[in-house]
């Protein structure tokens, strides 16, 4: 007999406020970075429209390790990847709610830098506060000094951590959104 998952009230309000963070998140970037001349990857966008729903005039092309969806890319964001893309690509990376994913976030962001020109920009989000979910594995949680060991200031500069906190819970962050430039 499959068992039941009940899913709490704190999750179900922490999914709403992730995903309304999520959309303003991408929102304001392509308020921001929306331009024709500029090439951006949206990694892993699978059950939602991602950057496609935000931007308009960027060329968008998208990554995910899924054989099965339908990404330009079809790739491990934690491997290097150079026999398919090239060095100093993209001018930026949006990677919403997938380093939690990954096997190894360290390689993840090696990668991430590797695919963007110098000056590009890597625009992150990640949960906190969230209890585990799919696609799995779901390995991690990073906090706002993690996101600053990940994005480390000799590759990155950080120009934007935000925090959404919890209002029923001092010092445990729901959700986290960042944004950091790819130094030369």
């Amino acid at each position: 007999m499959k068992k039941t998952i009940e899913v709490s009230q704190q999750d179900k309000e922490h999914l709403e406020i992730i995903r309304n963070s999520v959309s303003s998140f991408i929102k304001t970037c392509a308020e921001n970075y929306d331009n024709e001349q500029h090439i951006l990857l949206d990694v892993a966008p699978q059950d939602h429209k991602g950057a496609k729903e935000f931007f308009n005039k960027i060329t968008i092309k998208t990554l995910d390790i899924d054989p099965d969806s339908s990404a330009d890319y079809i790739m491990d964001l934690c491997a290097n990847n150079s026999d398919k893309i090239s060095d100093d690509y993209f001018d930026f990376v949006l990677c919403t709610e997938v380093l939690e994913h990954t096997l190894n976030p360290f390689a993840a962001v090696q990668e991430i830098y590797r695919l963007l020109r110098p000056g590009g920009l890597a625009l992150i989000t990640v949960p906190f506060n969230f209890r585990i979910h799919g696609p799995l594995p779901d390995c991690w949680r990073f906090t706002e000094h993690g996101l600053r060991v990940l994005f480390d200031e000799k590759l990155f500069e950080i120009s934007s951590l935000e925090e959404i906190v919890s209002k029923k819970r001092d010092l445990m962050p729901i959700h986290y959104k960042l944004i950091a430039k790819k130094l030369n």
